[in-house]
């Protein structure tokens, strides 16, 4: 038993030795909007910057008036507004009327076969001009020349789609363990570092920020592909990668900035709906990835302390690893490195995270999103 053990840690500490060092060269190939000087005017193609919004009336006056500052020449806004209850329809509609580069599209009814989100983008994209599409969330909030800069970026790289990772907001001790972990999660999961690799087949689809080509847009099918599709945001990068394009991924920082969920526990039921979803409604591949995660992220803390002779060396190697993974996360997030601490807190609420989205899709037979319910078997047809 003590020898399986020691050639279990030590394949741990191989694996995040491997990661860490792939970070640190990855992270250098990242390009950051602040390194881009904002595109002159000429060099400025016409943007239609897409969202949708469904009861969004806390945050949407806040976002709406990072959108009136947008110092873009050739830019169209267009917001939908996805059978909301509140005032969201009353808030876009008064907006609209004092800014004349916003209009506002309205829908009543979720037709069958559609999401309500991506049913929306597609509705948005259809009364849409632009060269480019910006597609965004309805509580994201932009720098004044995030555009231009992100043109720039685009045309530097040769991109035909590029997302950036911006900044969210993290409140309370709970919330930013969480999602210091989950940022760190992200990055190694889908490998983000290889993205701008055409022969990389890995893809990544930020919602806060996509812009793409309309021309790419179309070409992959546009968001009726997605119809189905629960974790949109990823999938379109997923589609633009498979159709030959070229991909792109940033880092914004305070250029893009949100407030996604407020405290650990609206963070945890708002991903319910996504988690599985993200395993492809796949029993067996979520308990091998919660096995991976628990064995990777929280084994070694405890072998550090209870293991002996080389299980402990090999543990110990692997938690400096991760903390220093760790710590290069809470930097790009602009949060206090010492959150690497609470590294094995963090994955065992990202564990849950996952178990819970599996159980309650189980066991409702689907997921409720944006006020309709949908049948885990249609989902499952819709998976990209």
């Amino acid at each position: 038993m003590h020898t399986f053990g020691i050639v279990i840690f030590s394949l741990v500490a191989a694996i995040w030795v491997f990661q860490a060092f792939r970070a640190i060269q990855g992270t250098k190939k990242l390009p950051w909007v602040k390194d881009f000087t904002p595109a002159r005017d000429e060099e400025c193609p016409s943007i239609s910057l897409i969202f949708a919004a469904r009861d969004e009336e806390e945050k949407l006056p806040t976002a709406l008036a990072t959108l009136a500052e947008l110092d873009y020449p050739n830019l169209e806004i267009i917001a939908v507004d996805d059978r909301s209850v509140d005032a969201t329809e009353r808030i876009l509609d008064d907006f609209a009327a004092a800014h004349p580069r916003f209009r506002v599209v309205h829908v009543s009814e979720l037709p069958g076969g559609w999401l309500g989100k991506p049913h929306a983008l597609q509705k948005a994209y259809e009364a849409s001009t632009g060269e480019w599409l910006l597609f965004t969330d309805a509580d994201v909030r932009f720098q004044r020349d995030v555009l231009r800069r992100a043109v720039h970026m685009a045309k530097q790289r040769g991109a035909d789609h590029l997302t950036l990772i911006g900044d969210v907001e993290m409140h309370g001790f709970w919330e930013t363990t969480l999602l210091t972990f989950f940022g760190m999660a992200f990055f190694l999961a889908n490998d983000t570092y290889g993205v701008s690799d055409p022969n990389s087949r890995a893809y990544v689809g930020v919602g806060a920020f996509q812009l793409l080509r309309r021309s790419t847009y179309e070409a992959i099918g546009t968001h009726r592909r997605l119809a189905m599709e629960v974790v949109d945001d990823m999938k379109l990068g997923k589609l633009v990668k498979q159709g030959g394009f070229r991909s792109c991924v940033g880092i914004a920082q305070e250029f893009v900035a949100l407030r996604w969920q407020s405290g650990v526990g609206n963070v945890i039921r708002g991903v319910t709906k996504n988690f599985f979803a993200a395993f492809g409604y796949s029993v067996a591949f979520a308990v091998v990835a919660l096995g991976g995660m628990l064995l990777l992220n929280v084994a070694p803390f405890f072998a550090v302390f209870a293991g002996h002779g080389w299980i402990r060396i090999f543990a110990g190697i692997a938690v400096l690893a991760a903390l220093c993974m760790h710590a290069g996360v809470d930097v790009i997030n602009r949060v206090s490195p010492l959150y690497a601490l609470t590294h094995p807190m963090g994955a065992i609420l990202f564990c849950y995270m996952i178990a819970r989205s599996v159980v309650v899709t189980l066991w409702q037979g689907g997921v409720t999103w944006r006020g309709t319910f949908y049948l885990l078997k249609e989902l499952k047809r819709g998976v990209v």
